[in-house]
């Protein structure tokens, strides 16, 4: 048996607690089990100063309004007012606020949009405010074209826990045995799925013509070009130093008959994105890939609760909402090329978004 004497514990009592005032350290509660991600700008003071001014409700009295899991959408007569709050959502349901999460997602967005119009038209008519998106009105599809780059995830419906489970044939395509969570397929794959409330369905791509999800037509120029936009967003991520792993596509149809992406593409919330230069030893180790998307937050709650039947979920760790804003901040100042603006902390987000609004309320 070891005795300690006083001061000796004084030391260790001094020492743990300097361990855990370093932000840039690891995190020590063993259930977070990450790094705090290396970035050029360590916002981190400004967003845990920021912990309890974030947009998790919108209210636009007097026009119609659909909310999302994450954005709230306002009908303006001859366009929508799209806005992105700071809700996170994951397995059907929200589970925390992120500071400045729904404007990072917001102006992504707007800049992947403007990087892939060459490839297919989108509803992006206009960014009034850091959070909001004019755009233009269509027939949204009733399924989402989820495009794969590896094999991963950990929702009940991912290809990875699928694959695990002994699964060998996923939406349609057929699995080789002996893949690892987090290896790369020989070439992206599209795994569609339905769009619904409860919980979203996988689809093949016979099931999707057999069951009238879409026409043979709108499905083979839809899927097509999920692809290409897919290659684009590789390329554009790879030269960044980042791997975009996958993501998901929403389409409609436009008042003239054409079809165009919707909603969002390429944000962290959509995709998933790995810092390239750490991958190959990270899959060698055995280990979750650095990544810059809210999947350490997902297996957190995984690792807690049960996030599908629990009926109430628990607190996320602070620490951990601080961490996943920084990424979500590093990813859009590297993709970009462009410096975060962080707004004014004075202003009222919503009385912010009312103001600029205004002028098509009117």
């Amino acid at each position: 048996m070891v005795f300690l004497t006083p001061s000796i514990k004084r030391d260790f009592l001094t020492l743990g607690l300097e361990l855990l005032s370093r932000q840039s350290s690891f995190y020590l509660f063993a259930a977070y089990m990450i790094d705090s991600l290396n970035t050029p700008h360590d916002y981190r003071d400004i967003i845990s100063q920021n912990l309890t001014n974030c947009l998790e409700h919108t209210e636009l009295q007097g026009l119609p309004k659909y909310q999302g899991k994450v954005r709230d959408r306002y009908d303006l007569g001859e366009q929508f007012a799209l806005i992105t709050t700071d809700r996170q959502s994951a397995f059907d349901r929200v589970l925390a606020v992120v500071p400045f999460k729904g404007q990072v997602l917001n102006q992504t967005g707007a800049w992947w949009f403007e990087q892939t119009k060459d490839i297919m038209a989108n509803h992006l008519l206009g960014i009034p405010d850091p959070n909001v998106t004019l755009a233009q009105k269509c027939k949204p599809f009733p399924v989402e074209f989820v495009v794969r780059g590896f094999m991963t995830g950990s929702s009940s419906t991912s290809i990875w826990t699928q694959y695990q489970a002994g699964e060998r044939k996923y939406c349609g395509i057929s699995l080789p045995d002996g893949m690892r969570k987090n290896q790369q397929f020989t070439k992206p794959i599209i795994t569609p799925t339905t769009k619904e409330d409860t919980h979203d369905r996988p689809l093949s791509p016979q099931e999707i013509i057999e069951e009238k999800w879409m026409s043979k037509e709108h499905w083979e120029y839809a899927s097509e070009h999920a692809l290409l936009l897919f290659t684009r967003g590789q390329e554009l991520a790879r030269k960044n130093g980042l791997i975009l792993v996958d993501t998901k596509y929403e389409m409609g149809l436009s008042s003239d008959g054409n079809i165009i992406l919707i909603d969002e593409i390429h944000t962290p919330d959509s995709s998933r994105y790995w810092i390239g230069k750490s991958y190959e030893k990270k899959l060698e180790q055995g280990h979750e890939p650095d990544n810059i998307d809210k999947e350490f937050l997902r297996l957190w709650f995984r690792e807690n609760c049960d996030p599908y039947k629990d009926k109430s979920l628990p607190q996320a760790p602070k620490e951990l909402v601080v961490e996943l804003s920084a990424r979500y901040i590093y990813l859009y100042e590297t993709i970009t090329g462009q410096n975060f603006v962080f707004p004014d902390s004075n202003d009222l987000i919503n009385n912010r978004i009312k103001e600029a609004l205004l002028p098509y309320i009117q």
